[in-house]
């Protein structure tokens, strides 16, 4: 991943400005991701509202859905949020690293050899197996840590937890006090459904249960089990998504504001004639004379091969000059042809950039064009984009992080 800030940020020293240089340094990628950290705080402030008395944590696994664990860590800690979820301790160790004062707990649970790396970063398993819980539990005794964990139960997930009668079994350890367990958790399967009937179910399980934890606080709702109302959301609610800018009601209208912005760039213009066919398999006939503009970016860069078009089937849409524009045939690793035969003559043009993301198409509207959800679409953006970051901190520092790709950005931006 490669960080770009705000031009203003960017040294001086050059005969260029500021944002003359940032675009010398952006010209050197073939697309940009705009991640809005302002967006990113107001959704969270949205839900920390809606979810009033209970605390509103942040979920920042994967990379915080592909927008960067760092900045968002950052943004949303000054915001004032004060616990975190990640799903790996690599992850926890990200965000240990941009915001030293905060409580993190990590998913993916407890094995009897990360203690260590549990205790030096002061993260928090989240146990969802007996034997987990006895592993810890060891480790705790000899190391001394009381760092604390969070006790997961399975409420209707079928995926992890402990089992109702399972986290029965441990309710005299609670009662004895000194349980070293500082929250109880279960997880909604289909909170995303206003009226599923697994929601009554879940939360009359997880309410019985979490009573018997006394004086632990107990959390349950992800981003879209905050809008099933008061009734589920307790101590403690786990937005994820939703502050990404992923619609938490897919009933309804989408009310978290939008946050990534992504736009690639035209690498050719060409002309097809009538009745040739455009990308790999021919799938795609021009049935006019067609002028093409050709994309640098494809499924290597989470822009999925399904949304395709074909003769029968319309594919998913880019904005060309302020202009909706069909994708034209299959989409391909590194590249995208979009029909632009509708516009201005010169409005397309090589080296202008084009919205993939944006300007109206939403993270969701673009799930739905490749049957999948805007979780893996967020989480699929490759690092072969330059990241810009607007809003949240303001100074360069807050606005970048370390770059796992193996291509750096030019001197003239900061590392």
């Amino acid at each position: 991943m490669n960080i770009v800030s705000d031009p203003k940020s960017i040294p001086g020293g050059s005969v260029l400005s500021p944002e003359a240089n940032q675009a010398a340094a952006l010209a050197t990628f073939p697309g940009v991701l705009t991640v809005d950290l302002d967006a990113i705080i107001a959704n969270w402030k949205k839900l920390e509202k809606t979810a009033v008395p209970a605390e509103c944590a942040g979920v920042i696994k994967a990379n915080a859905y592909g927008c960067g664990a760092g900045p968002v860590a950052r943004a949303l800690a000054a915001a004032g949020c004060k616990t975190f979820f990640v799903a790996t301790l690599d992850e926890a160790r990200a965000v240990r690293a941009a915001v030293p004062a905060v409580a993190i707990y990590v998913l993916g649970g407890f094995f009897q050899n990360t203690g260590d790396a549990y205790a030096k970063i002061d993260a928090r398993p989240v146990i969802g197996d007996l034997n987990e819980l006895a592993e810890w539990d060891v480790f705790c005794r000899r190391s001394g840590w009381a760092g604390g964990t969070a006790i997961h139960i399975d409420t209707g997930m079928n995926r992890l937890g402990l089992t109702v009668t399972e986290a029965q079994g441990i309710i005299p350890r609670i009662n004895a006090g000194d349980h070293g367990i500082t929250l109880v958790m279960s997880h909604l399967a289909c909170a995303e459904s206003l009226n599923h009937p697994t929601n009554a179910r879940q939360l009359a399980a997880f309410r019985e249960i979490a009573s018997l934890f006394s004086g632990v606080p107990a959390s349950l709702s992800n981003s879209s089990g905050i809008f099933l109302g008061a009734a589920f959301q307790f101590d403690m609610v786990r937005p994820g998504a939703a502050l990404y800018g992923v619609n938490p009601t897919p009933e309804a209208d989408n009310p978290m504001q939008p946050v990534v912005e992504l736009k690639a760039r035209i690498v050719q213009i060409r002309n097809v004639d009538k009745g040739e066919t455009v990308g790999y398999g021919g799938t795609w006939t021009a049935r006019r004379p067609t002028r093409l503009a050709v994309v640098s970016a494809g499924y290597a860069d989470g822009y999925f091969r399904a949304g395709s078009s074909n003769d029968g089937t319309r594919g998913a849409e880019v904005m060309v000059a302020g202009k909706r524009c069909p994708i034209a045939g299959r989409i391909s690793m590194d590249l995208i042809a979009i029909d632009v035969t509708d516009l201005e003559k010169n409005a397309a043009r090589r080296g202008h950039m084009v919205t993939l993301i944006g300007e109206g198409i939403t993270v969701d509207e673009l799930a739905h064009h490749f049957g999948t959800i805007g979780y893996e679409v967020l989480t699929s953006l490759g690092s072969r984009y330059a990241r810009i970051y607007k809003g949240g901190a303001t100074t360069s520092e807050a606005a970048a992080e370390p770059a796992p790709a193996t291509t750096e950005a030019p001197p003239t931006t900061p590392a």
